[in-house]
């Protein structure tokens, strides 16, 4: 019975992270789509704007490292988690005040490190919490949460520019979901009590050698995954595909990320790391679509890219819960999170002067990069196969 009312509980806290993710990426992924054209309107250039869009996204994975280690090294998991949030959420609606593009671009990095320290100790917390109801599940359901998010904020900014004309007025605007999420987000602090997660807390701090070969397996991945600029670029460059379609294109592929996030989140929780498996070789198929010349074999490119996201936003951190102990698992979602996102940005550079140079040599490069990683990944599965064989 106690058992029952703890899992209860716990999809409570997943549903109640997943509302705050919601109205976090409201706020904050409904300004990037309109950073640019503002930045250039105070007096940025275009290699401005891309340099601090490049360094904002390089600091927003580089210093979880930090971040997670100071969270597990403190306990403070709350209170570093919601002072990210506050710097995170409410540097947006600063922007409108900001008198030059300087400013700006302050607030923008400003906002990228307010993630990067919030990040490992929400995911500890999600991590902890959802022990009784599966891993699995209990991300893919925060990554749904997070993509509707990423998809209607843009879309409400949208509205709001449209309405009234006015970018500040735009950004203004997005203090409502900031303050929306920031409530929710204090409201799930009361509610976590220690009894969720009070089994986890005796299982030591060490990482161990499948977590290492997992980051290695999660970094073939990162490096050979475009970032959608580039996959835009393409679509405005070889194909037919109107200026106008492909954000609506972009909002497809976070609702594919979405919905496949719950179901190989579901799916990782029965068969562990070979849904994982599953999901990065369906997935690296999408750079033979994508491409293309044809509008049609690109937009099943970015269906097959938008699958791909999901899985890596949800069941890869699944598995960093299970293959590291609660007293180490800030430390490790701030190495995994570094990484990835090194290699993230190194594998997109690597692509972008492909681009340039074979489509072949791209496609060979990017596809060849997510099947390496398949190795690894067997030998994990393996692994935590025969544990939970043992263990039966």
């Amino acid at each position: 019975m106690e058992d029952r009312a703890l899992k209860r509980k716990a999809y409570k806290i997943v549903l109640l992270f997943g509302v705050v993710s919601l109205f976090a990426d409201m706020t904050y992924e409904g300004a990037r789509g309109i950073i640019g054209p503002y930045m250039s309107l105070l007096g940025a250039s275009a290699f401005v704007i891309s340099f601090i869009s490049g360094l904002g996204e390089f600091l927003g994975y580089a210093l979880r490292l930090v971040s997670g280690y100071l969270a597990d090294r403190t306990k403070f998991y709350w209170i570093i988690a919601i002072a990210g949030y506050v710097i995170n959420l409410f540097s947006v609606p600063l922007l409108a005040l900001v008198p030059s593009w300087h400013w700006a671009s302050f607030l923008v990095l400003t906002e990228r490190i307010g993630k990067s320290i919030r990040t490992p100790s929400r995911d500890v917390l999600i991590s902890l919490a959802t022990k009784k109801m599966g891993h699995g599940l209990g991300f893919g359901i925060h990554e749904f949460f997070d993509q509707m998010g990423a998809l209607s904020g843009p879309v409400l900014v949208s509205v709001v520019l449209f309405a009234s004309g006015d970018y500040r007025f735009a950004f203004i605007f997005l203090c409502v979901p900031a303050f929306i999420a920031l409530l929710t987000l204090i409201y799930t602090k009361l509610i976590y009590t220690d009894s969720v997660v009070k089994e986890e807390q005796e299982e030591g701090d060490h990482l161990k050698s499948h977590f290492f070969m997992y980051v290695v397996a999660s970094g073939f991945v990162a490096m050979g995954y475009a970032d959608f600029a580039l996959l835009a670029y393409h679509l405005k460059q070889s194909t037919s595909v109107p200026d106008g379609w492909i954000p609506l294109v972009y909002a497809v592929a976070m609702g594919v990320d979405a919905v496949f996030a719950l179901l190989f989140g579901i799916l990782f929780d029965r068969i562990g790391f070979y849904a994982l498996m599953l999901g990065i070789f369906v997935a690296s198929a999408y750079p033979l679509f994508v491409f293309s010349s044809s509008s049609i074999f690109a937009f099943l490119g970015i269906a097959l890219w938008g699958l791909g996201m999901g899985i890596q936003e949800s069941i890869m951190r699944s598995a960093i819960a299970k293959l590291t102990p609660p007293g180490a698992r800030g430390k490790a979602f701030g190495i995994f999170h570094f990484f990835y996102g090194f290699l993230w940005f190194l594998g997109s550079t690597i692509m972008g002067y492909l681009y340039q140079v074979s489509f072949k040599y791209l496609i060979t490069f990017s596809v060849a990069c997510q099947l390496l990683s398949l190795m690894p990944m067997f030998i994990l599965s393996k692994s935590f196969s025969a544990k939970s064989k043992s263990s039966g």
